[in-house]
């Protein structure tokens, strides 16, 4: 009964402060943005202690090391953390917009606008950096948001959110419209994502089994993101140094971000010049290959069995395939892959139009590392997510993702006849 009462007043303040925040003028919103960007740098200290205090706890109960990178505040990412805050805060605010503005035979205009969803709930696990990021792109695009992070995170995200209050508080915006889940009770997930009164989205970012429970569960509808099982393809027709750049990068940059690459597809004209130099970045990376029978023929790999193809390892290992062409590249990805983000190295633009056009993921690139579908690196300031469901939101969702549309119709007197 104490989560239900908490969880609904929660939920009162939160769908009070929507309604608020939904009249909230640019200029109001971008300097509550400011105001929080300050109080976290001036709060950096207790920030990055508090995530010390996580980081200690979590290492002694063996948390899995890709939840543990996940949890990790380094001095580049707090850094990260305000300049997201910082570009949304210079993004155009999508609020109010009215597009598509025709008129009909009838001499009404008409045309829609663009307005906040509402009450955004977020469910994450261990990235702190959630915390700030969501509250800067609720408060942006107009939306109350309730934060519950994982246990593992708890300290962080508290001291985070500590300095978002004072932010608000300093703006004159009500606290309310952003709060963090102070408990670590499991019981709140289930009331959050069955108050559909209160909340009007939920955004669900974790593991497999976070996103089915509140995929089968909620009340309410759900953005959700699943496995990051992204691949990048080696096509005939390539710059061979640039594959290697990108193939190492995509892989090994950072292991436990859902755009790592976890599967190296390589055309077979160019799999006997190209695996041996890239078994040897890897080896120096200290990746495990896990390859199909022609690779193991080439390179020394593990043997990669059915579920290594849709498998996302948020580790260093690999799987590798060889493919005869792109159109066999792109029916491996459209059967084992989640969604997520695909790439193709290729010089050859037929087979890099196909490859846009045929593999069907939220983000599809050509000559580049899936490590860019991110968010901070598309100009969105950051994001709440990346979605790999088909309606409403896909890809990295931003300010737009977290709005709605209401048509509009303007006239002069017109009545239907």
């Amino acid at each position: 009964m104490a989560v239900a009462n908490y969880m609904n007043k929660v939920g009162q303040a939160a769908r009070a402060s929507s309604r608020d925040l939904a009249r909230a003028d640019t200029r109001l919103k971008n300097a509550a943005l400011e105001r929080i960007a300050e109080a976290v740098l001036e709060c950096k200290t207790a920030i990055l202690a508090a995530n010390k205090a996580d980081m200690d706890r979590e290492r002694e109960s063996r948390l899995d090391s890709a939840l543990l990178d996940r949890l990790e505040i380094t001095e580049a990412r707090f850094a990260d953390m305000i300049d997201g805050v910082r570009q949304v805060a210079g993004l155009a605010d999508p609020i109010g917009e009215i597009y598509e503005l025709i008129y009909r035979p009838s001499g009404i205009q008409l045309g829609k606008m663009r307005v906040p969803l509402g009450v955004v709930g977020i469910i994450y696990e261990s990235r702190p950096n959630v915390t700030l990021d969501a509250a800067s792109l609720c408060l942006k695009s107009g939306n109350a948001c309730i934060l519950r992070g994982g246990k593992e995170a708890i300290e962080s995200n508290q001291a985070i959110s500590s300095a978002i209050k004072v932010g608000l508080k300093r703006s004159g915006m009500s606290e309310s419209c952003v709060q963090v889940i102070e408990t670590t009770d499991r019981e709140v997930v289930g009331k959050m994502i069955t108050m559909p009164q209160y909340v009007d989205v939920i955004v669900p970012r974790g593991g497999r089994g976070l996103i089915e429970r509140i995929s089968g569960e909620a009340r309410v509808p759900v953005i959700k993101h699943l496995d990051g099982n992204c691949h990048v393809y080696i096509d005939s027709d390539c710059d061979l140094e640039m594959a290697l750049s990108i193939a190492l990068n995509a892989k090994t940059h950072r292991y436990g971000v859902c755009n790592a690459m976890e599967t190296l597809l390589v055309a077979d004209s160019v799999a006997k010049n190209a695996l041996p130099k890239l078994a040897k970045l890897y080896a120096e990376a200290g990746v495990e290959l896990r390859g199909c029978s022609a690779t193991r023929k080439i390179i020394s790999a593990k043997e990669a069995v059915e579920a290594d193809w849709s498998t996302e390892y948020l580790g260093p290992i690999l799987a590798i395939r060889i493919v005869e062409d792109v159109a066999e590249a792109i029916d491996h990805i459209n059967t084992y892959g989640s969604g997520h983000t695909e790439s193709i190295v290729t010089n050859d633009y037929s087979r890099a139009r196909q490859f846009l056009r045929e593999v069907d993921s939220s983000s599809v690139m050509v000559n580049a590392s899936t490590r860019f579908a991110d968010g901070f690196e598309y100009g969105l300031g950051a994001e709440i997510g990346i979605s790999t469901d088909k309606f409403h939101a896909r890809g990295p969702v931003g300010l737009e993702g977290l709005t709605s549309q209401k048509w509009i119709v303007l006239g002069d007197g017109q009545i239907r006849s």
